[in-house]
């Protein structure tokens, strides 16, 4: 299949066609597609960048628009149009889960003989999902194979089916669940097969001259834009990594139409078969391939105020105003910003509270709180007929069964409006734009908290909220930690204290983002407003702040139009050799803590080392960032400042290439636990349905019991008990005891003291430890 991702880059529309090549495709079946692709680049004017993309070999680019990973089905043509009913469980499937920052599953044989012993295997039976750990899995892959798992409950079984996990090597320690899976697999053998390696720059260019379409050597490095001539069309080879081809505007039509059948050059270079192939026109360029090139200026590049850009990840994005009659003329705008209409539909929105849902007061639209799960439902009309949205919102503080629920009660929306909503799930601070264009430019998202009635949560002293947006249609306040550290330069913020208000304007702000800043500060706070610009604030200011503190305010944040966009690399050798694989799209979240990140700025080479990395990737990753630089195409000068940060002491130098930096996201540095956090409970609640459904005693029979140390060291990791109110707590913690369910690593790490010696303090010292690690 093709798929289309549209962007807007400058003032001009881009648009991403990939084309994906199953691994039992035939070879007219991955001929026709290739020709269907250039016919639909050709219907769109040439300008879409194309990528090949092969079954376990995709781009990065292709992988970040599936951040739960990929899962390979059986089946060709005819299964492919199977509709997925959510509410069906008669499933039988087993699926081999690899990866650990891009994760895929294929579906595989349901037997023994389908198993390792190095990777993970979901066992798929409908209404419970098994997941089983190879003993030489590590942490990370373990953690992505149950988001592969709930991804499934969520989004194929309404929220409803149960997930349990097995570690291999100790399955004495889940006798219930081992019973479920011999008795779909029969006895485990004695001896499952070995661990099999995950699947794996010298860069130099290369041209195809038009003339009888042979391939030619045009340079090496440095590479610069004045080599590239509008009449032919040149393929840049970055060592067999990836193919890049670049058709020119006055190239013959017979070259452009053969740009994309480069089999003959990927052949002669004895690549593999699976080589990734990217396809763009002169001024369609993508981001990656004008970053391979010493400097870059694209048609009508300009600066100033009224210029349209987008910088990536760089902290100053200005966005164009959205223009709703657009919508009709160009269905591709409105494909990108998944913009149905000018959102000037109906709204409704519930809350989850008590695991039902409680109708929202209409004048609380649009104010969302981080302990909340919400469900909007947008009704808009199209050809006469009412058309719905139904959006799930949730929550950076929900509870996980707030969660579920979320998604149980969107099933019960969708099916009383008989399966008719598109039903969109919403992760807080990864708003689509309709999503925020619903809400008039007042959206608010607050930190944590609830707006459910009957809990009276405190009201912080002071509250700071970092707004985005130029319009009406793509703006937000979101809260950030309320310190002078958290303020950008190129943002506006909202300062509510208990006597007034202060809109801060930031040097590097629009008229456009101060317009809707003024407009949304009328929603946050009734009290007085006081304009405050950057350079000359009150001293209240700073004291409501707790005073003065550096923030990002680096100039290069500001630049209108970068001259590159940033790049990230996780390097690690988790696979037993060393690897660097860049992450698209990327965010704070992708961040490995156990490996070692490269973050190209351009003018300086970040290392961010996680604190679980080990010393042999750091190493490696030192001498790896100078060979970067060395054989970078575009000739980088190889004295480029290589910067080497700890994880939890990043520089605003670094940050500021992050939307949204959670300076407090690693306060509490998780254990080295192996065993994800949800684990345990999960574990707990599926063997508690299996013993229920083989007993006919009462419900309270099998009622759960907290996990401790005799459950077989089911413990939860510490993200689920420090600084948790009670009702944030999992189901069955005792709140005055949540120590019980640490480790021993955690217990002696958040309190500094062995669980012996803890129990026999007096019970003040013992209160006065808690408090201080957040366990009171």
């Amino acid at each position: 299949p093709a798929d289309m991702d549209h962007q807007c880059e400058g003032s001009s529309q881009s648009a991403d066609i990939h084309y994906w090549i199953g691994r039992l495709s035939s070879q007219d079946e991955q001929g026709a597609a290739a020709i269907f692709v250039t016919q639909l680049d050709e219907h769109l004017g040439g300008s879409p960048v194309q990528y090949r993309e092969v079954q376990g070999y995709e781009s990065a680019r292709f992988r970040s628009y599936f951040k739960n990973g990929l899962i390979y089905k059986k089946g060709g043509v005819a299964s492919g149009f199977n509709h997925v009913d959510t509410n069906a469980y008669n499933v039988l499937r087993l699926l081999h889960v690899k990866g650990r920052k891009h994760v895929t599953a294929t579906e595989v044989e349901v037997a023994w003989s389908s198993f390792n012993t190095g990777d993970i295997f979901l066992l798929d039976m409908g209404k419970a999902i098994v997941q089983w750990n190879g003993p030489h899995s590590n942490r990370r892959e373990k953690l992505k194979a149950v988001l592969v798992a709930q991804d499934i409950r969520d989004r194929e079984r309404g929220g409803r089916a149960q997930i349990g996990v097995v570690d291999g090597g100790d399955e004495r320690d889940s006798p219930e669940l081992m019973k479920v899976i011999t008795t779909v697999l029969g006895p485990k053998p004695g001896h499952l097969k070995d661990p099999t390696p995950d699947d794996v720059s010298n860069k130099s260019a290369h041209s195809g001259d038009s003339g009888n379409l042979v391939v030619q050597e045009v340079a090496i490095q440095p590479l610069t834009q004045d080599l590239l001539r509008s009449s032919d069309c040149y393929i840049l080879d970055q060592g067999g990594s990836s193919v890049m081809v670049w058709k020119g505007k006055q190239a013959s039509q017979a070259e452009r139409r053969e740009a994309l059948n480069r089999a003959g050059f990927i052949k002669a270079k004895k690549y593999p078969p699976n080589t990734t192939v990217e396809v763009m026109t002169e001024g369609g360029e993508s981001a990656m391939f004008k970053h391979l090139f010493k400097s870059w200026k694209d048609k009508g590049q300009t600066k100033g105020l009224g210029t349209t850009y987008s910088t990536g990840k760089i902290a100053k994005v200005d966005q164009t105003r959205f223009n709703t009659m657009e919508l009709h003329a160009r269905p591709q705008l409105a494909a990108h910003h998944r913009m149905v209409d000018d959102a000037s539909g109906d709204v409704k929105v519930w809350r989850i509270e008590n695991l039902e849902l409680a109708e929202v007061n209409p004048r609380s639209y649009g104010q969302f709180y981080g302990g909340d799960c919400y469900l909007v439902l947008y009704t808009y009309q199209r050809a006469g007929q009412q058309r719905y949205i139904l959006y799930m919102w949730q929550g950076r503080r929900a509870t996980k069964d707030e969660i579920t629920a979320c998604a149980y009660q969107a099933v019960n929306l969708d099916n009383k409006y008989n399966g008719a909503p598109v039903q969109v799930r919403v992760v807080m601070g990864k708003e689509p734009q309709h999503f925020l264009a619903i809400f008039k430019g007042k959206m608010i998202i607050y930190e944590g908290g609830t707006s459910r009635s009957g809990v009276d949560t405190p009201e912080p002293p002071i509250r700071l909220f970092q707004v985005r947006g130029t319009t009406e249609f793509n703006t937000k306040a979101t809260e950030v930690p309320g310190r002078a550290s958290s303020l950008n330069s190129n943002d506006v913020f909202l300062l509510k204290t208990d006597r007034l208000c202060y809109l801060w304007y930031g040097k590097g702000c629009s008229g456009d983002e101060r317009v809707m800043g003024r407009a949304i500060s009328d929603v946050l706070s009734k009290h007085s407003k006081q304009v405050v610009m950057e350079g000359q604030e009150p001293a209240e200011f700073w004291v409501a702040l707790g005073g003065k503190a550096p923030y990002a305010s680096d100039k290069r944040l500001q630049r209108e139009e970068p001259l590159h966009s940033p790049r990230l690399f996780e390097c690690s050798n988790q696979t037993g050799r060393f690897r660097m694989t860049e992450v698209d799209d990327f965010a704070q979240d992708d961040l490995d803590e156990e490996d070692v990140m490269l973050l190209d700025s351009w003018q300086e080479i970040f290392l961010w080392v996680g604190n679980f990395a080990n010393q042999k990737e750091t190493k490696e990753a030192w001498n790896s960032a100078q060979e970067y630089l060395r054989m970078h195409p575009a000739g980088r000068d190889p004295d480029t400042p290589i910067i080497f940060i700890k994880q939890g002491h990043e520089p605003l130098t670094f940050t500021g290439w992050f939307n949204a930096w959670d300076p407090l996201k690693w306060s509490v540095s998780p254990a080295a636990s192996p065993r994800p956090p949800w684990e345990a409970l999960e574990s707990r609640r599926l063997i508690n349905q299996l013993n229920a459904a083989r007993s006919s005693s009462s419900s309270g029979a099998n009622s759960p019991r907290p996990p401790s140390a005799d459950d077989g060291g089911m413990y939860l990791h510490p993200d689920l008990l420090v600084n948790k109110s009670v009702s944030d707590l999992p189901p069955g913690v005792d709140p005055s005891q949540r120590e019980d369910y640490l480790s021993e690593l955690d217990f002696e790490r958040l309190l500094g003291t062995s669980r012996a010696e803890f129990t026999n303090m007096p019970k003040w010292r013992q209160n006065d430890l808690k408090k201080k690690a957040g366990l009171f």
